[in-house]
């Protein structure tokens, strides 16, 4: 089976990635994870969706990947022993004594080797294979073709591949710009996207001259990459021999993993059946937050990756959350995200095809007393919506962005 791994930064997106078709979902604990930023998941949080993951048919991955000093160790022993009693499907590592704790403790947890680990080489990843890896998560730097060579060189092991969200100046992540102009370490989870600023450089020698390179009004992006999309070319990867597609953006929120998520098991499917990725889900992942696409390292085109600051929020903005059909009143309940009301027309985004791209045009709305509302404005507020549309539990509408 073809696995599609979303990321899941707090419960809210966990439940989000499964109603859009994940397989796997992959968090980070308190420690040990290289995603400070996201909220993450304490120990009684990793054990309730552990439970909710297993009862949906999904698995849970848990990031172990951080570049580990001598005092990370403390704890590391318990810690492994709670992930493999709660039934953890996989911890992601990339450090080789974190590798050799995972070996002597975890009996039916699997190890995977976390992109961090920078494997680049057939021959790393048979040195992994034979260290017990059940999984190697590539380097974003490998191609197509290099990708086919790991997979005849070592079949049986499993290759996961990035085919969507940020990618990294540094290789595979490991990046020392955090640490150095914040003291706030990346390779321990907090970075903070230095890469992301807005820069200008000068000529220390010629009095100091301003260089003028891909610059607007902000300043220039010489760090700033494009961000990965693979969507139409995942039969690609899939005929190398990627078994497990994993998205990007753990600190992302949840309309972007409902967007993403969404398309990319739609595209999987059309694949599956044979078929090429359809154009209106390409056109999907211009609805949220994005900087300009590129396919990265993947065909080894040196001029792929461009350092630029061309983000946008997208298209379309989370309006409200779906929390069930009421069939007696003939329409659904919601939970407002941002401000919309009467007249508004709102887009459906649904894992049910028949709903995907609908319209609402907005002419009954309620609150829970049963009074009519004409602007729904109160963050999280529960509101009743007149459709006829069936919709499900953890849908969303969204509004399209009107630009000035």
């Amino acid at each position: 089976m073809i696995e599609l791994l979303a990321p899941a930064g707090d419960f809210n997106k966990l439940k989000t990635a499964i109603h859009f078709g994940a397989n796997a979902v992959y968090v980070g604990g308190s420690n040990y994870g290289l995603r400070k930023g996201a909220k993450n998941f304490n120990n009684d949080g990793l054990s309730q969706a552990v439970e909710y993951c297993h009862s949906k048919g999904v698995k849970l991955y848990v990031t172990c990947n951080i570049v580990a000093h001598n005092n990370d160790f403390d704890g590391l022993a318990e810690y492994l022993e709670f992930l493999e009693s709660i039934g953890v499907d996989a911890v992601i590592v990339s450090d080789a004594g974190i590798v050799g704790f995972c070996k002597a403790i975890l009996k039916n947890t699997e190890i995977h080797l976390s992109t961090q680990a920078n494997t680049t080489n057939k021959y790393a990843v048979k040195f992994w294979a034979d260290m017990g890896i059940k999984r190697v998560v590539l380097a974003r730097e490998l191609s197509v073709a290099e990708i086919k060579e790991i997979k005849d060189f070592v079949p049986s092991v499993e290759l996961e591949a990035f085919v969507h969200g940020a990618m990294c100046v540094s290789h595979s992540g490991r990046c020392l710009l955090s640490n150095f102009l914040t003291r706030r370490d990346g390779n321990h989870g907090d970075c903070v996207q230095a890469c992301r600023w807005e820069y200008t450089i000068h000529e220390v020698k010629n009095d100091n001259k301003k260089l003028i390179l891909s610059e607007d009004e902000r300043g220039s992006y010489i760090l700033n990459s494009k961000d990965l999309n693979m969507l139409a070319n995942l039969k690609d990867l899939l005929d190398a021999g990627v078994c497990s597609f994993k998205i990007e953006g753990r600190m992302k929120s949840q309309y972007y993993v409902g967007t993403v998520v969404n398309a990319y098991r739609k595209g999987i499917d059309s694949i599956l059946n044979g078929e090429n990725v359809p154009q209106y889900l390409l056109a999907e992942l211009t609805k949220t937050a994005h900087r300009d696409y590129t396919t990265g390292f993947y065909y080894g085109e040196s001029d792929s990756i461009s350092y630029d600051n061309n983000q946008t929020a997208g298209e379309y903005e989370f309006m409200a959350e779906v929390i069930e059909y009421d069939s007696t009143k003939g329409g659904i309940w919601v939970e407002q995200r941002n401000r919309f009301g009467m007249g508004d027309t709102l887009e459906i985004l649904s894992n049910d095809e028949r709903f995907l791209n609908k319209n609402i045009k907005i002419d009954v709305m309620e609150n829970t007393d049963g009074e009519v509302f004409e602007d729904a404005k109160l963050v999280q507020q529960k509101l009743f919506i007149k459709t006829e549309y069936p919709l499900t539990k953890h849908d969303i509408l969204r509004k399209k962005v009107v630009k000035c």
